[in-house]
């Protein structure tokens, strides 16, 4: 009897010491589920910083960007871009009606346009894209058009050819320090004859047109004694005679008979600058009519000129 419960106890004990009861699974299992549920928080935490990390704030709606310069005198160049297809583009001088570019949905857009006259022109650009982000731009311009101004010497006399884009007003010219002389100009187009003071002497010449707008020419100029020419036919009736004097000396002869033939002698190249002073050339009469024109050139470029008829 005693034998039996002694064995029973040793049993027990050893039941009690051996390892992997239901104490060590359970702890296992309370392991495992931390492990797991720690692992858990890891992917959510993960999954959540990834759908943050991929959120983007909206970005604000862009609109036309409108530039405009002055590239010309009287020109505009309008340039207007975008990074989305333009919708309506149109632009407007002062209070008139809009001028409407067409777009063909492009994202940029390149337009040249004309000043009005005037000094104060106000230029108003409006843009517009397919989601109907408008754009506009305002400034202020003034034309600056175009005068030429010309001059050729001739003597004592100056020749003043002028041509301007807009409507003439006056100009005014001053030799020297001396007082500033007015003249009125009318049209587009304008020719007046100056007469040169003796000696050398310095021109400032100012056109002014109906908007204000000026031109000023300034330049050195010689008055100079033009050639005394005297054209005659010789004794014998054939040939004609040119007769030229010069205090420079004569430089070049050219002569036209009948519009057909045409003549020039480079008088410089043959004789030195005493002999032209005088100088005197003959040349055969054709049969019938003679309609001749001579000119006679000094050192300075200045002509005399002469126009006959003489019948053979």
């Amino acid at each position: 009897m005693n034998q039996i419960l002694s064995v029973e106890n040793t049993k027990k004990e050893k039941r009690r010491k051996s390892p992997g009861g239901p104490i060590e699974i359970q702890k296992i299992v309370r392991i495992f589920a931390i492990i797991m549920i720690i692992f858990g928080i890891a992917i959510v935490g993960s999954g959540s910083y990834s759908m943050y990390k991929g959120k983007t704030e909206p970005k604000p709606a862009t609109r036309p960007i409108i530039v405009a310069s002055q590239t010309a005198g009287t020109q505009v160049t309008i340039q207007i871009t975008h990074d989305k297809p333009l919708a309506k583009v149109t632009y407007s001088w002062n209070d008139e009606e809009p001028i409407e570019i067409e777009t063909n949905s492009r994202n940029e857009i390149s337009q040249i346009v004309e000043i009005p006259s005037g000094s104060n022109n106000i230029l108003k650009i409006y843009a517009e894209d397919i989601n109907e982000q408008t754009a506009t731009n305002e400034s202020s311009y003034a034309a600056q058009r175009k005068i030429d101004i010309q001059l050729e010497a001739n003597g004592t006399d100056l020749k003043v050819n002028i041509e301007s884009e807009t409507e003439l007003a006056y100009m005014t010219y001053r030799w020297d320090d001396e007082e500033e002389k007015e003249e009125e100009l009318d049209g587009y187009e304008a020719e007046k004859t100056i007469e040169i003071p003796k000696g050398q002497h310095t021109l400032t010449l100012i056109v002014v047109d109906i908007d204000n707008n000026t031109e000023t020419e300034e330049q050195e100029v010689k008055a100079v004694t033009k050639p005394k020419l005297n054209v005659t036919v010789d004794e014998t009736g054939e040939n004609f005679v040119i007769k030229a004097s010069d205090e420079e000396g004569v430089k070049r002869v050219e002569f036209i008979i009948n519009e057909d033939e045409r003549n020039s002698l480079d008088v410089d190249k043959v004789l030195p600058i005493e002999q032209r002073k005088e100088f005197e050339y003959k040349y055969p009469l054709r049969e019938g009519d003679n309609k001749l024109i001579i000119r006679v050139y000094n050192e300075s470029g200045v002509y005399e000129e002469s126009r006959v008829m003489f019948r053979k």
